[in-house]
């Protein structure tokens, strides 16, 4: 009878849907609200080593349901989050958000819809339209290539309900607000304040000692974007990438691409090329060089930086030409 009753509860702790398959590693949970939870994932970016994990997951415990934030870079990254919430909580997953459409952030989404298959997957109109057109598909075989393998199994589980900027949601009686700055971090991102417990998740516009992909961003958009969460003057701050924090957390990231913008436009003054930029730029970015991912992204960084100043230039020029 004893042994019956154990089985029972083991039974019900862990379902076969949950444990179906591979699960990547445990990673800690960090409490930093009343009923915010995080994964703070690796900084780097997708390997055999990290197991293709490397965001930051995010979930808000309510009475009725639990609402979670990028759950990760594929199912088996998913499952892992879903195991840590239920560790916590046996209240479904009702609502979803995808901060944006790079497959690091949601393609956990699979891992979601296996357990609660009605849940709500959130995102930006033009995410979902990307994630429609390829984008998805993409990422996933990104992760594949990354991981030698690891993540195959995973589908691209794409949000089924659009939010937009200013809009304000009730979602289990608790208040969320969605910010969409545009042309920030890949043109479609959203950001969510989380009004009672005070805290932003603020996707990839906001990075935190790691260095960001920039290749889908515009550094004036992207530094109005960190504005826009610094305004919020919220008391939490949970990066795409990176440990949480206070106001710091988009501050420092705001200050880096400001530093950049305004050295590259500075030097294309002088008629530097982008290699003659590197030096002085990076000598001016010292409180950065420990960031994860720094020697490989600065480069690129001055090189896009350039193009936006280049761009800015000369539609600059052709108003001053037509008087406009």
């Amino acid at each position: 009878m004893l042994r019956s009753f154990y089985f029972l509860i083991a039974s019900l702790l862990i379902t076969p849907q949950l444990w179906a398959g591979e699960i990547i590693r445990d990673h800690p949970v960090q409490q930093i609200a009343e009923s915010t939870y995080v994964i703070i994932g690796p900084r780097g970016f997708p390997s055999v080593e990290n197991q293709g994990f490397m965001n930051n997951p995010a979930w808000v415990v309510t009475d009725k349901g639990v609402i979670v934030i990028d759950p990760g870079s594929s199912l088996q990254a998913g499952r892992m989050v879903m195991k840590r919430i239920r560790e916590l909580t046996d209240k479904p997953v009702t609502h979803v958000f995808s901060t944006h459409i790079h497959g690091d952030h949601w393609l956990g989404n699979h891992a979601i819809t296996e357990l609660y298959p009605d849940a709500v997957i959130m995102g930006h109109p033009d995410m979902i339209k990307k994630a429609h057109d390829g984008e998805g598909e993409q990422w996933i075989q990104l992760m594949s290539s990354s991981t030698n393998g690891f993540t195959d199994g995973t589908i691209a589980v794409i949000p089924n309900t659009e939010v937009i900027d200013s809009q304000i949601l009730k979602i289990n009686g608790k208040t969320f607000r969605i910010y969409a700055p545009g042309k920030a971090h890949s043109g479609a991102n959203i950001m969510i304040e989380y009004v009672e417990d005070s805290v932003v998740f603020t996707g990839d516009n906001v990075l935190y000692t790691r260095m960001a992909r920039m290749d889908d961003a515009t550094f004036q958009g992207n530094i109005d974007a960190c504005q826009v969460a610094l305004d919020i003057n919220a008391k939490h701050y949970v990066p795409g990438h990176g440990p949480a924090g206070g106001t710091e957390v988009p501050a420092t990231y705001k200050k880096y691409l400001e530093t950049i913008y305004h050295e590259v436009a500075r030097l294309y003054e002088e008629d530097l090329a982008a290699f003659e930029m590197k030096a002085p730029v990076v000598k001016k970015l010292a409180a950065y060089s420990e960031w994860i991912n720094f020697e490989d992204e600065v480069g690129k960084h001055i090189s896009l930086a350039l193009l936006e100043v280049e761009e800015n230039a000369f539609w600059e020029s052709l108003k001053t030409h037509l008087n406009l």
